[in-house]
């Protein structure tokens, strides 16, 4: 760490296809969020083609005229552009795992970049010693079983680009797992849907390693499950910052105030993992189902005519939705209709055995309670000064971050007739910030006397000393700039292939500078159906199996017949275990692949 001072950064992100926003939705966010000191960065991480180009660039300066902090990106085409000086992030789907792919990165003129989710703590610490670029990591939400931007299943089975925004979600779907004698080993499971992220107890051991900002997975979720996760992370943010006020601080102004606790399991969630931030421990896979499970209630205790008596049905209400695996292993649920005498009725029939965990994937008055607008409300605080002019007062307003502003009331001084309640109603009228994003923290009187002011005329004063603040924060907000010049530094690989996702002739030539000698084109266009590689991967199957010969020797058994087939209907393919990097390949079913004993693989 270079300054003992570190910001700790919040931000606004705007995403890709099925989540647009107007150019004038952003830019009344970005007014919004500058009142705070938040930054808003703009997610501009799909893969370009040529023709594309010209209206990202005009994008990009649009972004940069309404006041955006940053621009998040994959396509190294970008910096061939003549851009503004507009701040650059690496988005994950550029793939960031290594030092000197990162310091690379930093030299181009990143100032932050997204850290792939797979990284352990160890390899951040790793990247971080290696370069000083402001660095981004996931903490929480969905998790794309891929390395992020080297999925491509969705293009092969239906020509939908998950980079470039279109993600079919093959991994969430069933597949049977066929060994290589053609002995079905699991039949219509999730294969390949995994668990979803909390790293809600390691933002410190994050901090430490180097991470200055968090990221919070919520493409197309609800307005409960944002205000829950983020409030919740806040919360845990909050609390260490507040323990370590010497070494940290927060990047943003303003104190958030809840009128609900929040609860990271009652969101939408598969259960939850810490991926692989402490390395491969527990196993991560969500085969029952890709649906949500949410929060563990208890088991069924009882079955009655009408219903069920279940653990813990107090907590339950009317309208809740429940998850279950029911008696032929598949995953299940039902709304609550009614609860009456413990009895626990649903709305439509259900079968269940005593012993059943119930699962709540959807709490009717949490939900409810969460939903109201003033549910989770940032407040910024500020002192005021009310004193006397020759010709009148005088209100004079202090943001916690310096700012000020001052407004005069010329009015007659009438000596009030109860002097008791003089310099209460005037304390009283000034604290009633309402819906303004201010709070009151102090108020100092320096009067010389009792005076009869109507609260009309407090109101008004306040509201507009409150006025005039707000445009004094967006007005002394300051934007970093930062202008990118071209570099020519070596790029870490000689040869790029299509897993770089190189898709316009700016990218070939922004890696063609920096030294790349061979350039493969992206995926989307040269796939060869039938014969692709679509995907490479920190999980792994055989290791959720337990058959893991690295981890699981000592439990595993016998070893499963390679190679292993994943199917579903006419669609099929290959699982390639390459033990030394610990990952695993996916490839289609007309390639040919050449299969190495993992014992074999350790040793070399």
């Amino acid at each position: 760490m270079q300054v003992r001072m570190q910001c700790i950064s919040e931000r606004l992100c705007f995403v890709r296809t099925n989540a647009t926003n107007s150019i004038e939705d952003i830019a009344e966010m970005v007014r919004y969020a500058h009142l705070f000191k938040a930054q808003v960065f703009v997610v501009v991480n799909t893969i370009l083609y040529d023709h594309e180009l010209e209206n990202c660039r005009k994008l990009i300066w649009q972004l940069y005229e309404i006041g955006v902090d940053a621009i998040i990106i994959q396509d190294m085409g970008i910096l061939e552009m003549k851009l503004p000086p507009i701040v650059l992030h690496a988005s994950t789907q550029a793939n960031n795992r290594d030092p000197k792919h990162v310091t690379f990165l930093k030299d181009v003129g990143f100032k932050r970049v997204v850290l792939a989710r797979e990284l352990n703590l160890d390899q951040i610490k790793e990247i971080r010693d290696a370069s000083d670029v402001e660095l981004e990591f996931f903490v929480s939400g969905a998790l794309c079983v891929s390395f992020s931007g080297n999925c491509y299943m969705s293009v092969a089975n239906g020509e939908r680009s998950a980079n470039r925004g279109s993600c079919a979600q093959n991994c969430r779907l069933p597949y049977d797992l066929v060994d290589g004698t053609g002995k079905v080993l699991k039949q219509s499971s999730h294969l390949l849907s995994i668990k979803d992220l909390d790293l809600s107890d390691h933002l410190p051991a994050l901090i430490e390693a180097g991470i200055t900002s968090f990221k919070i997975e919520g493409r197309l979720k609800d307005i409960v499950y944002v205000k829950n996760n983020v409030s919740y992370l806040r919360k845990k943010l909050d609390s260490f910052l507040a323990s370590n006020p010497d070494h940290y601080q927060k990047a943003s102004s303003g104190r958030t105030f809840y009128n609900f606790e929040p609860q990271m399991d009652r969101s939408f969630n598969r259960g939850y993992t810490d991926y692989f931030v402490n390395k491969r421990k527990e196993k991560i896979g969500s085969w029952e189902t890709p649906k949500s499970q949410g929060q563990y209630i208890g088991k069924v205790l009882e079955a009655k005519a009408n219903g069920y008596v279940i653990e813990n049905d107090d907590i339950l209400n009317q309208g809740d939705g429940l998850f279950f695996i029911n008696g032929e292993g598949e995953a299940d649920g039902a709304q609550i209709n009614i609860i009456v005498n413990d009895v626990v009725v649903f709305n439509s029939p259900k079968i269940l055995v005593a012993g059943t965990d119930i699962y709540r994937n959807s709490d009717a008055e949490f939900n409810k309670l969460v939903e109201q607008e003033k549910s989770a409300i940032r407040k910024i605080g500020v002192v005021f000064t009310f004193s006397e002019t020759e010709n009148g007062f005088l209100l004079k307003a202090v943001d916690e971050d310096g700012h000020q502003t001052e407004q005069q009331l010329l009015t007659e001084k009438i000596p009030a007739k109860n002097e008791e309640t003089a310099l209460s109603g005037i304390t009283t009228n000034l604290s009633k910030t309402g819906n303004t994003v201010f709070i009151v923290d102090d108020i100092e009187l320096k009067l010389s006397g009792f005076w009869f002011l109507p609260s009309g005329l407090i109101n008004e004063i306040r509201r507009n000393v409150l006025d005039q603040l707000m445009e004094t924060r967006i007005k002394e907000y300051i934007r970093y700039e930062r202008a990118i010049e071209k570099t020519d530094h070596p790029y870490p690989v000689k040869e790029l292939d299509f897993t770089y996702n190189v898709s316009n002739q700016l990218a070939r030539n922004f890696y063609k500078r920096h030294g790349v000698t061979e350039i493969e084109k992206a995926f989307e266009l040269q796939w060869d159906p039938g014969k692709s590689r679509v995907m490479t991967t920190k999980y792994c199957v055989k290791y959720e199996l337990g058959k893991c010969a690295r981890f699981q020797r000592a439990t595993m058994g016998e070893k499963v017949v390679e190679p292993l087939t994943l199917r579903q209907g006419e669609l099929e393919y290959k699982l390639k275990f390459n033990c030394k990097p610990c990952e695993m390949e996916i490839w289609e079913k007309d390639a040919e692949l050449e299969f190495i004993d993992e014992d074999e693989q350790m040793k070399a």
